[in-house]
């Protein structure tokens, strides 16, 4: 794409504070839209309508394209394609099925060799003297379904990265059929595969048409959306991993998470009601907080719910001496 950049500084928001012992320390901006569940937008802030990388949020519109192009994946599999995972023996058990099913082996995986992003998991690879993998990579289930949609139309499968690739091109036309919006250009993610540049507020209605969709819809594409939302939400531990934000939320609310390299979170709630945050400093760190906190300012849980999410998670202390002196809080 053309050098392109997203909204600058002067078009934030405040979103969250780093406070140390009733100090505020250090402030998170960027953007964040909520949408009711009949489409209009409920609360907005910084500029939901600039251009930005949904990074790993995209994944859920990727995995329906996956499941439209004939790949047929249910239960934990349909889950795993949405995954940002920890590279458990769970997920990696998952991701070699599906590839042996279609005939293919770990080699077959284009993202790059890693560690899981798990500790456990990392630990337990390096004392069995294992090594890096591309199954590990988190987005080894993602790759993994993009595989099981070639094999299925007789498509490339050492190529399937390529933008030009058929199953990239499929991709792009569910992303714009979800969004309502024309793509506007298209680098390369961590993974390696196409990841596309749009507004906040058009991967929030993505998500949103995504959520708002029937099992018993007439049109296949709003069938499989709102199967793969229900799907994921059904195996938390299948998108992420035990004490992440993604998993914690889908287990605890019934939420629909999905979170983004470089400080990007969507959820949508049980209703349909969806949020979408991008922090300008690509911290993660204070996105899922905001996110649950904007949901509590639809009604789609309570504030009491958010904090006892923000109670449950150690990343939001502020530690001083080995004791917890502060907290991090979403502002919005």
């Amino acid at each position: 794409m053309a050098t392109a950049e997203t909204f600058p500084a002067a078009s934030a928001a405040e979103l969250a504070v780093v406070e140390r012992g009733g100090f505020v320390e250090s402030r998170h901006v960027g953007s964040a839209i909520a949408i009711t569940p009949d489409g209009e937008v409920a609360v907005s802030h910084g500029d939901p309508s600039a251009l930005f990388l949904p990074r790993s949020s995209l994944k859920p519109l990727q995995a329906i394209a996956c499941v439209t192009a004939g790949a047929a994946l249910e239960g934990e599999r349909l889950a795993i394609a949405t995954a940002s995972h920890d590279g458990t023996e769970l997920h990696t058990r998952i991701v070699r099925d599906m590839l042996a099913e279609i005939g293919l082996n770990e080699d077959a995986l284009l993202c790059p060799p890693s560690w899981p992003t798990g500790t456990d998991a990392r630990r337990e690879l390096i004392r069995d003297l294992g090594e890096k993998a591309a199954i590990h990579h988190n987005c080894s289930g993602k790759h993994a379904a993009m595989l099981t949609a070639c094999r299925v139309n007789g498509w490339d499968t050492a190529g399937y990265l390529d933008r030009a690739h058929p199953l990239q091109q499929h991709i792009v036309e569910v992303v714009e059929r979800l969004t309502g919006t024309k793509i506007a250009g298209t680098v390369t993610d961590g993974c390696g595969a196409p990841v596309h540049a749009m507004s906040l507020e058009s991967l929030a209605r993505g998500l949103h048409r995504a959520g708002t969709s029937s099992e018993s819809s007439p049109f296949a594409l709003h069938r499989v959306a709102a199967t793969l939302v229900r799907t994921a939400t059904e195996h938390p531990e299948v998108v992420e991993g035990t004490g992440g934000d993604d998993t914690m939320t889908m287990a605890r609310f019934g939420v629909f998470s999905k979170k983004g390299a470089e400080g990007v979170q969507v959820l949508v709630a049980p209703d349909g009601t969806t949020v979408a945050v991008k922090m300008l400093d690509g911290s993660n760190r204070a996105a899922s907080l905001v996110a649950l906190a904007l949901l509590a300012r639809t009604g789609a849980i309570t504030v009491q719910d958010v904090a006892r999410a923000a109670a449950e998670r150690p990343g939001l202390r502020v530690m001083g001496g080995g004791e917890s002196v502060g907290v991090i809080r979403a502002t919005v």
